[in-house]
């Protein structure tokens, strides 16, 4: 069965050691400026090639340290329907809706792979939240 839904783009969350410094080299990588800075935590939007990048500052990061991999859609019903397709695939999956996260209102639901990895497939309902009123992720 085809993937239920069109897709937006990929999301790879990173930890990183020092978030300015990533902020930097990843300007440099992409050549396009965050569309979100707040303490410990920035995000980029990028079209070509088609992803959303998030990292977060964590003291225990190590060399390539992956937070979690994910897939933005485009509605709380896209959700639904991959939750939908991975619950009768036999995948467990985790939902955390209207949930506080990256500085934005999201949907979304979690898979996990066999090695720990965690996939998410999420919407964002109201993005660029206050510093003091959503955490990082």
């Amino acid at each position: 069965m085809p993937f239920p839904i069109q897709a937006l783009k990929a999301h790879v969350a990173l930890n990183v050691k020092n978030v300015d410094r990533s902020v930097a080299f990843y300007r440099k990588l992409f050549a396009v400026e965050p569309v979100k800075t707040r303490r410990g935590y920035a995000k980029f939007e990028i079209h070509n090639p088609p992803l959303n990048l998030s990292l977060n500052e964590s003291a225990a990061a190590g060399p390539g340290a992956l937070s979690h991999l994910g897939i933005q859609v485009s509605s709380t019903e896209d959700v639904v329907a991959v939750r939908k397709q991975w619950t009768e695939a036999g995948l467990n999956t985790r939902d955390e809706m209207r949930t506080n996260c990256c500085y934005a209102i999201q949907d979304k639901t979690w898979a996990q792979d066999p090695d720990g990895n965690e996939w998410e497939v999420f919407v964002v309902l109201e993005d660029n939240l206050l510093e003091s009123s959503a955490r990082a992720q």
